[in-house]
């Protein structure tokens, strides 16, 4: 059977814009944490406000607010669905950045291979140690707790300053969207990068000074922190605004004859014409079902 028979049977089994999936995997966490913060202030006071100097507090920490119960329930299945796609959307941003290698300063190639290795990795440590710190909660076991949020700082904030690296040495010239994309990163990175000196300030007040307010501005520049990263997370719609994510078969030739990215040329995959969709031909643009 020849390749263009082979082509014909096509198929995409499921379709799903790529931008509707990273918004939804965003507003899991930030919809988890304003129940979690609004329900927990009315109803568990005292329980939030409990704090290691028993000093005046006004505002709680994140870990307060989703390691009580029941908050930390719905805090956990939010996180849970989270995962997921965050693992996917690493791994796309990897094998989008390999594709851009051509337009990378031939000089540059080997030092933006590391780097790209470097920001997949360091985010799939934040993605880990996300995922590590929601699990094990402060009231059930702090010690690992506390050392599992400091290597989510520094996965966090390493991966934040690895992603503006590559993005710039990937792009020698931007357009008016990769401006605007790069220049957000830019500004969540040094929002972050602000509100962790605060927060190690305030909570060193607070351990050994035991200063009245201070875990309040402590927990506030945590929650900055945590609203910076998301936001980090939620431009992948700037840099993926029309692609979709499928599932299906019949697109390309077996993946053990293609050694990486760049040898995947226009002959080697099927014509747009040729796909059928299995499910709602809608849902994904530009292809068209055979007559």
């Amino acid at each position: 059977m020849d390749e263009q028979s082979n082509c014909r049977k096509a198929i995409v089994y499921f379709a799903v814009s790529f931008r509707r999936l990273c918004l939804v995997t965003v507003s899991l966490p930030l919809f988890g944490l304003l129940f979690c913060f609004v329900t927990a202030c009315i109803f568990q006071q005292d329980d939030i406000h409990e704090t290691y100097c028993r000093v005046y507090n006004i505002i709680p920490s994140i870990s307060s607010i989703t390691g009580v119960s029941p908050q930390r329930y719905l805090w956990r299945i939010c996180i849970a669905f989270h995962i997921g796609p965050r693992l996917i959307i690493a791994s796309v941003y990897y094998t989008y950045y390999l594709s851009l290698l051509p337009a990378v300063i031939k000089s540059q190639h080997a030092s933006y291979k590391k780097l790209m290795i470097i920001c997949y990795w360091l985010n799939i440590l934040e993605i880990a140690s996300l995922c590590g710190v929601t699990y094990v909660s402060n009231r059930e076991n702090y010690p690992v707790h506390e050392k599992i949020f400091i290597v989510f700082m520094i996965g966090s904030l390493s991966h934040m300053l690895a992603t503006i690296k590559v993005f710039k040495m990937a792009r020698q010239t931007m357009t008016e969207e990769e401006s605007r994309s790069y220049a957000i990163k830019k500004g969540l990175f040094i929002t972050s990068i602000v509100s962790t000196m605060g927060l190690l300030v305030f909570f060193l007040k607070h351990r050994l000074l035991c200063h009245d307010l201070a875990f309040s501005w402590f927990s506030l520049c945590e929650y900055v922190i945590a609203s910076a990263n998301m936001a980090f997370h939620v431009t992948v719609v700037l840099d993926f605004p029309t692609e979709e994510l499928m599932v299906g078969r019949g697109f390309f030739k077996p993946v053990e004859h293609v050694k990486n990215v760049h040898e995947m040329t226009e002959n080697e995959s099927c014509p747009a014409s040729t796909v059928v969709a299995s499910t709602d031909i809608k849902t994904v643009p530009n292809l068209k079902k055979k007559e």
